[in-house]
C-alpha cells in the first residue's frame, strides 16, 4: 500500500509541473507564440469554446501571431474574447484574419511578468509540498495501523522528501529558464 502512496505522490507532483509548464507557455515573452492565445475562451454562439478549436493560429513572422478562424461570422467573438484576455495586445482584424502584433517589451513589463512567473512557480511550490503532507500522512497512518513497521516508514518519508526535493529542484529550474527567457531583450 505504501509504495502506491509514493508513487501517486510522484505521479501528482509531476503533474504539477506540468501544469507550471503549460501556465509559463501562455506568458508572454518578446516573441510571437500560439501559446500565447491557446487558452483563450471565445463565446461561439452562447458556448465558450477554446480558440484553437476555432481557428488555425499561425506565427508567421517573429512578432506577430494570425488567428484565422473557419467560421468568419466568429471573427467579433474572437477580437472580444482578446480584449477582455489579460495578454495585453490588441486585435487587428481585417476581414477573414485577426493579426496579432507584438510590441516589444519594456522594462517595467518584464518585471511584472517576471512577479508571474514567480508567483506561478510559488504555487506549484505550494502545491508539491500539500501532496507531500497528504502523502506524508498516508505513510504514518499505515505505521500506526500497524501496516508497516518504523524503520520502513522512516524510509518511505526519506524517498518521500527527496521525491518532493526533486520536483522542487525542477520548479526552480524551469522558472529560471522563463525567468531569462522573459528577461531576454
Amino acid at each position: 500500500m505504501s509504495s502506491e502512496t509514493l508513487s501517486s505522490a510522484d505521479h501528482k507532483m509531476a503533474r504539477a509541473v506540468e501544469a507550471m509548464e503549460r501556465d509559463f507557455q501562455g506568458v508572454r515573452t518578446g516573441r510571437a507564440s500560439t501559446a500565447l492565445v491557446d487558452r483563450l475562451v471565445v463565446d461561439y454562439y452562447g458556448t465558450q469554446t477554446p480558440l484553437n478549436q476555432l481557428a488555425g493560429i499561425s506565427v508567421p513572422e517573429a512578432h506577430q501571431i494570425v488567428i484565422q478562424p473557419w467560421d468568419r461570422a466568429v471573427l467579433g467573438a474572437i477580437e472580444k474574447a482578446i480584449q477582455k484576455s489579460d495578454i495585453g495586445l490588441v486585435p487587428n482584424v481585417d476581414g477573414t484574419v485577426v493579426r496579432l502584433n507584438i510590441p516589444p517589451l519594456t522594462e517595467e513589463r518584464r518585471k511584472d511578468l517576471v512577479r508571474v512567473v514567480h508567483k506561478r512557480m510559488e504555487e506549484a511550490r505550494v502545491e508539491i509540498r500539500g501532496i507531500r503532507r497528504d502523502a506524508a500522512d498516508e505513510l504514518k497512518k499505515e505505521e500506526r495501523d500497524g501496516d508497516v513497521g518504523t524503520d520502513e516508514a522512516h524510509r518511505q518519508l526519506d524517498t518521500l522528501q527527496k521525491t518532493t526535493d526533486r520536483f522542487i529542484s525542477e520548479v526552480d529550474r524551469l522558472g529560471g529558464v522563463k525567468e531569462q527567457e522573459v528577461l531576454e531583450v
